[in-house]
């Protein structure tokens, strides 16, 4: 196909526009971590919920700046870990930072499965949180391999629904706060004996978790139309709709029930319905569930074809590229993201394999806001987005700040995850070296 003028050329086609873009993007930011955290934020600060989302809109938005440059400069990129080969030149850091991805997805997946089993899933029938966690990740799993065919259509509807439930929370807050209930003070007020700067900086860590998933776009820039336009205006758009909603929710929420009584459910936007009880629960719990389920469903199948594609790559074991035959679905990945996904499900609540999403992908946005600085020198011929100067290195800053308030645990449960990269790169290598092919591998190839 022919490039348009000061765009380059692709074997793809480019049929994304800037609307499909902005939804595909919002339906990624949108949904399953508001459904779930909003009492997580609200055990942390009280009834201020809406300060950690505004200061992890903020900070997420500095990433998003340098992801928007180098998504214009390199559209056929692969995303970070890309990005950290062509700016450090060292095999261990882009594999680190690819593995850094997929542990994180698989991580994500594991804390959604939490929130898929948790009070929303009650609604329906009542189950050991943990034991519905893994039949979930296994239905997730089968579904996988049966052979998922996703499209932006679909994805459009998936976040009519997800949008739609969280409109549907600050529509009851404003029938609640009409007819005289509930108390909107409450917004402001926060908890008894902490520190309101330290409160909200911690709470802000579990608030990042809800504006994850804007890096998944850089995969399909080579198949967006006038990228070098159409991507950043997606892009920040996408964060910038999210943050409003996930403002107007956290709002809400407070105003209507207890900051303590959110904190203390494991489905706090369901509390809101059965307050303003004029929507029945098990409506808005269905609604939730799909919102939960959809994430953890993309998530895995993210997870499982970065596997495979590593695994191609010559990055992971070889294995891992198996495909089952008929479905051409990568069988070996699947149960392997899976079963890790159901490890992790035992290692802490949802609040904390969050942290743990959280402080992977802090790694991987370090990289890439340090990476933008390093490809300045690189020039291309096209025209690109060109983010200030400053917005890369506030997006390291706000990346190692936020790094300096994660928990031991958290360092913890992260650290195990990447010292099992750690292991399987050192094998890969000495596997090459003692096949004679010790070329080093290349995220790129």
């Amino acid at each position: 196909m022919t490039a348009t003028a000061n765009e380059p050329d692709t074997r793809l086609n480019r049929t994304v526009s800037g609307r499909l873009l902005y939804l595909f993007i919002l339906g990624d930011v949108l949904g399953a971590g508001v459904y779930a955290l909003v009492g997580e934020l609200a055990g942390e600060v009280g009834g201020a919920v809406w300060l950690p989302l505004l200061v992890a809109l903020g900070l997420a938005l500095l990433t998003a700046g340098s992801y928007a440059e180098l998504v214009t400069k390199y559209p056929r990129a692969g995303g970070a870990a890309v990005f950290a080969e062509r700016a450090f030149k060292q095999p261990v850091i882009s594999f680190l930072v690819g593995f850094s991805m997929l542990a994180a997805g698989v991580t994500s997946a594991a804390g959604l499965s939490l929130a898929f089993a948790g009070d929303y899933f009650a609604a329906f029938v009542d189950a050991p949180e943990r034991v519905v966690a893994l039949l979930f990740l296994t239905a997730v799993a089968l579904l996988n391999a049966r052979g998922i065919k996703e499209s932006l259509g679909a994805n459009v509807v998936m976040t009519i629904v997800e949008v739609g439930g969280l409109v549907l929370i600050v529509v009851l807050a404003a029938v609640v706060l009409g007819r005289g209930d509930g108390d909107l003070g409450r917004a402001t007020q926060f908890a008894d004996g902490v520190t309101p700067a330290l409160a909200v900086l911690s709470a802000a860590i579990l608030a990042y978790y809800s504006f994850v998933g804007f890096e998944t776009s850089a995969n399909v820039a080579e198949e967006v139309k006038d990228v070098r336009r159409v991507y950043p205006r997606a892009l920040f758009g996408a964060l910038i709709t999210a943050g409003v909603v996930y403002l107007a929710v956290g709002v809400a929420a407070v105003a209507v029930v207890e900051p303590g009584t959110l904190a203390g459910s494991s489905g706090p936007l369901l509390e809101v319905v059965s307050a303003a009880g004029t929507v029945p629960e098990w409506l808005f719990s269905l609604v939730a569930l799909i919102a939960v389920a959809n994430g953890a469903l993309l998530t895995m199948i993210m997870s499982s074809r970065l596997a495979y594609g590593m695994a191609e790559q010559r990055l992971l074991p070889s294995v891992l590229g198996r495909v089952l035959p008929g479905r051409r679905t990568p069988w070996v990945a699947i149960v392997v993201t899976t079963l890790v996904a159901m490890v992790l499900v035992f290692t802490g609540d949802l609040a904390a394999l969050a942290e743990t999403v959280v402080l992977l992908l802090l790694l991987v946005f370090a990289s890439t806001n340090v990476a933008v600085l390093v490809l300045r020198r690189d020039h291309v011929e096209h025209d690109h987005f060109r983010v200030l100067t400053v917005v890369p290195w506030l997006g390291v800053a706000s990346c190692f700040l936020l790094l300096t308030q994660q928990s031991g645990a958290t360092w913890l449960r992260a650290g195990a995850l990447l010292v099992v990269g750690l292991v399987l790169y050192v094998a890969m290598r000495l596997t090459r070296r003692r096949n004679g092919d010790d070329a080093g591998p290349e995220v790129s190839r």
